[in-house]
């Protein structure tokens, strides 16, 4: 007898495992990453979602503190074919419901034959079918939800690294990894986290030598303060964006974004350079796309759906990534990013900022 359901938009119920208890609901989308699942489950990209791995074993070697890109577990919950003990103790110790033993391939050609939908999960003794249909239709105006950037930020001002010798960061936390403050301390670099809703004067006071948009969950439409700090600093400061930056730092441009049918999420995606025709394999996890790049020059893109992956200006010292460079466990084909931001602020393309 099954003591765990999930309830899908389409309308089925599918009946699963329950490996770590709990109600909740969220939008169901999945990673086809085979390793790395400590970081996809710790990453701040997923709040408010619920995670589905392809890959059918999930938990192989063990679950690993260091290995973690933030505090705690972001998505609502964990679906996999089978979770391994480790994993489903670590969930249900920070009160994440899990669930497996139910085909995930259907699951996920479903997603994306149909694109992401909503789900409502309830898992545990007294689950019931009824009560996972209540909570899909909690999800009424989730996607509304405009200020996920206050889960997932730091409260207050964090710097790292303040002996390094290396060009000055502001990195605006919209859910930041922490393989990006790492990949910039390892280049010496002096990293000012400061808050999603900073202001201008706060990164002023700071006087950095680059600001940078970190990745984040959802819409970037959300990140209004982010969105403001770029168009007060561009042409004043070099600007430097992942993921959800990239789309922040278009759309403050003048550019547009779109929500896409079921995104990228997984640690293969083929991205080609415009310029060199080099194609890097790349890892990725975002719902929303760069629908018009604005003033920026599209210079690299998905191999599968030629959707931009990377955007770049001379003219106002801007470059951006849809994947995520710093990736862990990897690949680590695109690394040199954090040089290349780096090396605009030594290249002496920055100017003061106003007053």
């Amino acid at each position: 007898m099954s003591d765990a359901y999930l309830a899908l938009e389409d309308g089925s119920v599918v009946e699963a495992r329950c490996r770590a208890p709990g109600r909740t609901r969220g939008e169901l989308v999945f990673t086809t990453a085979y390793t790395g699942y400590e970081e996809s489950l710790t990453d701040p990209s997923y709040e408010e979602q619920v995670l589905t791995f392809s890959y059918p074993l999930i938990g192989n070697y063990g679950v690993r503190e260091e290995r973690f890109e933030s505090d705690r577990v972001h998505p609502r919950a964990a679906v996999a074919r089978e979770f391994t003990d480790d994993v489903a103790e670590w969930l249900e110790s920070e009160g994440v419901p899990a669930v497996d033993h139910l085909d995930t391939r259907d699951l996920v050609t479903g997603i994306r034959d149909e694109g992401a939908m909503k789900c409502g999960i309830a898992a545990g003794p007294d689950a019931t079918p009824e009560a996972a249909k209540e909570e899909l239709g909690l999800c009424k105006g989730m996607s509304e939800h405009t200020d996920i950037g206050a889960r997932v930020s730091i409260a207050e001002r964090e710097t790292h690294n303040p002996e390094g010798d290396g060009p000055h960061v502001a990195l605006i936390d919209c859910g930041a990894k922490g393989s990006i403050v790492s990949s910039l301390v390892e280049r010496h670099a002096v990293v000012e986290i400061l808050p999603y809703d900073a202001t201008p004067a706060e990164v002023r006071e700071i006087d950095p030598d680059v600001l940078f948009v970190s990745n984040g969950p959802g819409d970037p439409e959300n990140f209004v303060a982010a969105k403001e700090l770029v168009e007060e600093f561009s042409g004043d400061l070099p600007l430097a964006g992942i993921c959800l930056g990239q789309q922040v730092v278009a759309s403050a441009l003048g550019g547009g974004t779109e929500k896409m049918e079921f995104g990228h999420r997984g640690v293969n995606q083929p991205v080609r350079d415009l310029r060199s025709g080099q194609v890097v394999m790349t890892t990725q996890n975002h719902g929303y796309t760069v629908s018009d790049p604005g003033p920026l020059e599209v210079t690299q893109i998905n191999v599968n759906d030629d959707t931009p992956e990377g955007l770049e200006s001379d003219d106002l010292g801007v470059i951006t990534r849809q994947y995520h460079p710093e990736a862990n466990p990897g690949p680590h084909d695109s690394l040199s990013f954090f040089d290349d931001v780096l090396a605009m602020s030594e290249a002496g393309e920055r100017t003061s900022p106003s007053p």
